[in-house]
């Protein structure tokens, strides 16, 4: 056991005394409650026994507690992502989560149109997805076009040929999902 777990099971007895206490149940109410032993109970208040899984769960039941509460879990922390944008070849990528390889979330503001130029369909390996958050988008796929508006959807093989930006004079939003492949050549390559 490492030093961590027995800090964790060694505040389960304190915890448990006071929540019997707090409740004003004695160890014989608990005991009939929980079918655990008068013993049993004191022993586990009184850190002279380790609580197993099979005690802490009737436990958690009749003090209508999380598993959680009893043996003292950490919080889980600021679920906020914090993440920097980042711009590239004119436009922004918002991190919207970050963990190390998978598919990645990013909201992407592509500029208005006049700052693009030509489009330059790129290939590389992976898959793309897409949502229209605010704005309108052009896609080129392959040989086609395509002018997507606020609330829809696409997704494709990114080894089609491929570009997208926006459509007209407005900046545009999307929501997108890429894998790592797709996030290197989106967020790496080099803007000659």
């Amino acid at each position: 056991m490492t030093d961590d777990a027995d800090s964790v099971l060694a505040g389960v007895g304190p915890r448990l005394r006071a929540l019997r206490q707090a409740r004003g149940t004695t160890l014989t109410d608990l005991a009939n409650e929980t079918g655990l032993t008068i013993s049993t109970l004191s022993r586990l208040e009184n850190g002279k026994r380790r609580p197993t899984l099979e005690q802490l769960l009737p436990l958690a039941r009749a003090y209508r507690v999380p598993l959680d509460e009893l043996v003292g879990s950490t919080e889980t922390g600021d679920p906020r992502i914090h993440l920097r944008p980042v711009t590239h070849q004119g436009m922004t990528f918002v991190p919207l989560n970050r963990r190390a390889g998978g598919i990645q979330a990013f909201k992407v503001i592509y500029p208005p149109a006049s700052r693009w130029g030509a489009p330059t369909p790129k290939t590389h390996e992976g898959y793309e997805w897409f949502y229209v958050m605010n704005g309108t988008i052009r896609l080129v796929l392959g040989s086609q076009e395509f002018v997507l508006r606020a609330g829809e959807a696409a997704e494709f093989d990114t080894r089609v040929p491929h570009w997208l930006g926006s459509a007209d004079e407005r900046s545009a939003e999307l929501l997108t999902l890429i894998g790592v492949q797709g996030e290197k050549v989106h967020l790496t390559v080099s803007d000659d």
